[in-house]
């Protein structure tokens, strides 16, 4: 069994172990779906090479406002997360990226790898909503309330929507 054919293996078995939505794109791309409290959901790609393992999740499209700032933020993040990064693609997207090479591939590692990722996409999407964000969140939340309609899933951001004392 080669490198490459252990780790596909090791995927499968821990989505199938996890219980997680589990795709298979190409040959050698494995997409997962992984549960959230904030972002409710985060997808993972899963790419086995030759030699590495890269991953890469999206986490929140281009920021409508302050880019400046949010980029800054995930810049500062980055210095203390664990395999994986902040990045943006040319459309000023955000993901989570990173490669680890097959070697070093183990269960123990994908759990952890795949942690960080749920981790750091769900602990970060409401405060890159509010730097990036924020003027259509407003909008959103006087929108609904003007239809009666539910405000629920905006709550964290309710301080966004009143106005101040």
């Amino acid at each position: 069994m080669t490198e490459a054919e252990r780790v596909a293996q090791l995927i499968t078995t821990f989505a199938a172990a996890e219980e997680l939505p589990l795709e298979r794109s190409g040959t050698s791309t494995y997409v997962l779906t992984l549960p959230g409290t904030h972002k409710l959901s985060t997808t993972v790609a899963l790419l086995v090479g030759d030699l590495t393992l890269s991953v890469n999740a999206f986490v929140a499209r281009r920021p409508d406002e302050n880019g400046e700032a949010v980029y800054r933020w995930l810049l500062e993040r980055n210095r203390s997360m664990y395999t994986i990064a902040f990045s943006v693609d040319h459309l000023g997207d955000i993901y989570l990226t990173g490669r680890l090479p097959l070697g070093a591939v183990s269960a123990a590692e994908l759990d952890r790898l795949l942690g960080s990722v749920a981790e750091y996409a769900d602990s970060s999407f409401n405060t890159i909503l509010e730097l990036g964000f924020a003027t259509a969140i407003k909008r959103e939340w006087a929108w609904r309330e003007s239809r009666g309609e539910s405000t629920a899933n905006l709550e964290a951001f309710r301080h966004l929507a009143d106005p101040a004392p």
